[in-house]
């Protein structure tokens, strides 16, 4: 059984400073590999292995231009290749979008470390060319040399939040002993109002944006985006700034903009935070499998009025959040059918209500021998529950 892992490091500033070189040589790796392969398809007509890719960028170390490229550990540039070659896979299986250049300050902060470099001893973890860092472990990583040893951890990284920096990554453990599932079906509702509703939950798990505290952070994350809009301003029209030139930021833009990131950070944590605590109260009532509604989100998002609560409310993430805890757990997980009635359809009588609005929040059923009266919620989950159920 593999166990996900992540554990928080505490670098000394000479570290750090390396830590942010690592990440930045991974970033700039990946950005002139996807520009050698882009160039070389226009004029060849044809793509470059990334096997092929990695050695033209080993050359590229080689030369004393690029000698700063030797500063960091040797895999992190050729994992950041492997990564794109990765990313390519998926474009061409259609699963995502066509691979895109990394910018500085808007993409992840992390890079790559080779899982046999790892020594543990006395909470602290020794990293290549960067040395020995503190960490709060708790005693979840083995102790040893894991090259000596033969511990095997997969896909190590670290990674900068904004704040604090982390180690993350998947260790084999033996399978604990799971506990037996019952035979019910469970429904699961997303929506703006409440975050979820479950067919066997009665209380309707809360929309975490409406809380008093996301509020706040909310209010402080507009005063500071104002304050840095009208910094801004008064750069542009100063009279040393003409037009078309780059901006150099100002000690106190910088400070905001620090700001900035820690607040959506704040909220960020805040929203995945009551993800975890959602899923795992629907996972611990040990259903024997879960029925969601396959959500197209980029068409919901469409709707300029719900957009911005759609986004807030993280639904991709949640989705894949429950499905791999489902996975995890034995539990059967059901995406049900895009164009499945779930709110028209009643989970009393299978009356299916054609007319029925957004705006009408209670269900209320046409069959005289029904008169069924619930909320509109509350009966898709129970219908989406129910789903192919013989």
């Amino acid at each position: 059984m593999i166990k996900a892992i992540k554990v928080r490091l505490y670098p000394t500033r000479c570290q750090e400073e390396l830590m942010f070189k690592s990440a930045g040589i991974a970033r700039f790796s990946y950005n002139w590999g996807l520009a050698f392969l882009n160039k070389y398809y226009e004029e060849n007509n044809k793509s470059l292995s990334i096997g092929e890719l990695r050695k033209r960028f080993t050359e590229l170390r080689n030369d004393e231009e690029y000698i700063w490229l030797k500063e960091v550990s040797s895999e992190i540039p050729q994992q950041a290749l492997k990564d794109l070659g990765e990313s390519f896979k998926k474009f061409f299986n259609k699963q995502s979008s066509y691979p895109k250049f990394k910018k500085k300050g808007k993409c992840e902060i992390s890079f790559f470390h080779l899982n046999n470099k790892f020594v543990v001893e006395n909470n602290k973890i020794k990293l290549e060319k960067i040395g020995y860092v503190k960490m709060k472990d708790e005693g979840r990583l083995p102790v040893g040399n894991y090259k000596k040893d033969k511990i095997k951890v997969l896909n190590p990284r670290v990674k900068f939040n904004g704040k604090f920096w982390y180690l993350s990554l998947a260790l084999e453990v033996e399978d604990e002993t799971k506990e037996e599932l019952t035979d019910i079906s469970v429904g699961v509702d997303l929506g703006i109002k409440d975050l979820a509703i479950v067919s066997n939950i009665d209380k309707p798990f809360k929309n975490i944006n409406k809380s008093k505290e996301v509020k706040r952070l909310n209010k402080k994350l507009k005063r500071l985006q104002r304050q840095v809009s009208r910094k801004y301003d008064m750069l542009k029209s100063g009279t040393t700034f003409k037009k078309g030139e780059k901006l150099i930021k100002t000690q106190n833009i910088i400070k905001l903009e620090k700001q900035i990131k820690l607040v959506h950070k704040r909220i960020g944590d805040i929203r995945l935070n009551h993800i975890h605590q959602t899923t795992n109260t629907i996972v611990k009532t040990k259903p024997c499998r879960v029925v969601m509604e396959d959500l197209n989100v980029k068409g919901l998002m469409r709707n300029k009025h719900l957009s911005k609560a759609i986004a807030e409310q993280c639904f991709s993430k949640f989705i894949n959040i429950l499905e791999y805890k489902c996975k995890y757990n034995g539990i059967e997980f059901v995406k049900a059918d895009k164009f499945f009635p779930s709110s028209k359809k009643c989970s009393c009588c299978g009356t299916i209500k054609k007319d029925l609005k957004l705006k009408d929040r209670t269900y209320v059923c046409h069959n005289e021998e029904c008169n069924l009266i619930i909320d509109r919620d509350k009966n898709a989950s129970i219908n989406l529950a129910n789903y192919k159920l013989a």
